[in-house]
């Protein structure tokens, strides 16, 4: 689905369009106006209609863009930030709307998808194969505020990357809570079940923060200045989303190390229990091994053993097993094995 807003300064309000009509050249935009088309799950007629006639790019740009069409199987490009001589190619990879929008179980990798924009001094081009909720939060914004969109075509590609990365707090927030309700249960419950969700939960952490890190880097560069596309006055606003990619990666980079150490507890939690259970066997074993060494001695067949014709001889085996018994656990209670 294609659609096109035009912001008119003159009137004072933007319209917007949904039709695959636009107009001839999206270099020739009229002096003041900002144009925004917006490609929503496009088909491959409508792809070739905007980034071949309408506003003609680099044939790796292309590649770049329809890479999920034409590779559905493999995972959506990286993030990253290229200009060429007429607009600027960026690449994000927002969360799935599935982990943007649900809470769903924590024990699956919440994937990527691809978002792709292009920059021009008035036109913003967003392409996307899967309905962003980010996309239909700035059309919402822009219906309420409509005099935002004379700011520019880089200032609009700032509030959508600013809900693409709000989107990854929850996420953020839903793991770093799971991890801290599994490190009070692993020392006391350390179950089979819970190491196998700690192994789905650190895949899912290096999934965010993968994809943290090379947005940050896309944001790094955009704060800089390197860009003649994006405005000085804007560098600011998009240096804030910067920051909270930062703080986001820090958490998830804590969170990464937390969930290696809760592992390597867990595996430590389940090897004392181990123990615990080698010693009380270990125990069991040294207090009946005396006893049976002297029910087999009694046992044995030879014609002279003075005990066996003694009236006494049965009590006193006992008796001697007893005592024997009663003196080992003697023993591990004065060595405090009990306690340990």
């Amino acid at each position: 689905m294609l659609a096109f807003f035009r912001w008119q300064p003159g009137e004072k309000h933007g319209t917007w369009t949904r039709s695959s009509v636009l107009p001839a050249n999206g270099l020739q935009v009229p002096e003041a106006e900002v144009w925004w088309v917006d490609l929503e799950c496009p088909t491959e007629d409508e792809e070739l209609l905007v980034f071949q006639k309408f506003l003609p790019v680099h044939p790796l740009t292309l590649e770049d863009i329809t890479k999920p069409r034409r590779d559905p199987d493999s995972p959506p490009h990286f993030p990253k930030a290229e200009e060429f001589a007429d607009y600027l190619f960026v690449i994000a990879n927002p969360l799935h709307p599935q982990c943007a929008t649900s809470k769903e179980e924590l024990t699956r990798v919440c994937g990527v998808v691809q978002l792709s924009a292009i920059v021009t001094h008035r036109l913003l081009i967003t392409h996307h194969y899967e309905p962003l909720p980010a996309i239909s939060e700035i059309t919402h914004f822009l219906s309420r505020h409509t005099e935002q969109a004379g700011r520019g075509p880089d200032y609009l590609f700032h509030l959508i990357l600013d809900r693409l990365v709000d989107e990854f707090a929850p996420e953020v927030d839903r793991v770093v809570d799971r991890l801290d309700e599994i490190e009070v249960n692993v020392l006391t419950t350390p179950t089979q079940q819970l190491l196998l969700e700690l192994v789905h939960l650190k895949r899912r952490v290096i999934s965010l923060r993968k994809t943290l890190i090379l947005m940050r880097e896309v944001l790094a560069r955009l704060t800089r200045g390197e860009f003649d596309l994006v405005d000085v006055r804007e560098i600011a606003y998009y240096r804030n989303v910067f920051d909270h990619l930062v703080r986001y990666t820090e958490l998830i980079e804590g969170a990464r190390e937390m969930a290696s150490d809760l592992m390597q507890t867990h595996l430590a939690a389940a090897s004392n229990k181990l123990n615990a259970i080698m010693k009380m066997l270990a125990m069991v074993s040294t207090v009946i091994l005396p006893m049976s060494l002297i029910a087999s001695i009694y046992g044995m067949n030879f014609e002279v053993l003075p005990e066996t014709k003694w009236t006494y001889g049965y009590p006193f085996a006992l008796g001697l097993m007893l005592l024997v018994a009663i003196i080992a656990i003697w023993v591990f209670r004065r060595q405090k094995w009990f306690e340990r």
